[in-house]
């Protein structure tokens, strides 16, 4: 019988940033609110907590592709709602201090760099995963 093109434990990773990249786009497209998106640049306003621990406990989920250690479980959702909440209020700050509005092309580098941001942040969730799976 022919092998498998990814090994199993490729597909769990995957899988994993599957479910990351989804629960991004459900996160901060979908069930952010103008609470949220209004006051992320306020440093230490609920609005930002709320939204950064949104996508800490959707990042949950990947949890059931590759299952960490509680101990590695737990580091992973605080660094996330830790790192995610600082990314969005470093945008927010800066957009609202240079004052550029969505047409402008600042704009965009700079929503753009905090989307790679995120995605980097996934990336290093999985390897994480991975790391303590042993995989």
């Amino acid at each position: 019988m022919k092998e498998p093109i990814l090994s199993s434990q490729v597909q769990l990773v995957l899988a994993a940033l599957l479910i990351l990249q989804i629960k991004h786009f459900v996160a901060d497209f979908v069930l952010q609110t103008p609470y949220q998106f209004l006051n992320k640049g306020i440093y230490g306003h609920p609005g930002g907590i709320i939204h950064a621990g949104i996508h800490a406990i959707g990042s949950l989920l990947a949890f059931f592709v590759i299952t960490p250690s509680l101990r590695l479980g737990l580091a992973i959702f605080v660094c996330e709602l830790v790192v995610h909440y600082h990314i969005d209020w470093l945008k927010e700050g800066t957009v609202k201090r240079q004052q550029w509005v969505f047409p402008q092309a600042e704009f965009w580098w700079t929503f753009g760099a905090d989307q790679v941001l995120h995605q980097l942040t996934y990336l290093a969730m999985a390897g994480a995963l991975a790391w303590g799976a042993g995989l």
